[in-house]
């Protein structure tokens, strides 16, 4: 799987809601209304990266919650992080406030 190029992932991410590449990754924080309506999308996200066997990066502050892709095996963003942005939007944008 290549690697992508910034340029792709920008463009990429313009379709996305909210992400952006930061740091050689791609990143999105969404702040929830709830402490426990954050955690709860986290563990809707844990289940479906584990079905897809490709893992975000998530780090929990409080009421937000920052999701981070990168494809560490092919050392940066790949398709399979663009597609995992998508599956974590569909299932964040449903709880977010």
């Amino acid at each position: 799987m290549a690697v992508l190029t910034d340029d792709e992932v920008d463009s990429a991410a313009e379709s996305l809601n909210g992400w952006r590449r930061v740091d050689g990754a791609l990143r999105r924080s969404i702040k929830f209304g709830a402490f426990l309506e954050g955690i709860e999308a986290v563990r809707r996200v844990a289940e479906r990266a584990e079905a897809k066997d490709h893992h975000p990066d998530i780090d929990i502050r409080w009421r937000t919650v920052t999701f981070a892709l990168v494809t560490h095996s092919e050392g940066g963003i790949t398709d399979k992080d663009l597609a995992m942005a998508k599956d974590i939007d569909g299932i964040v944008d449903q709880t977010e406030t």
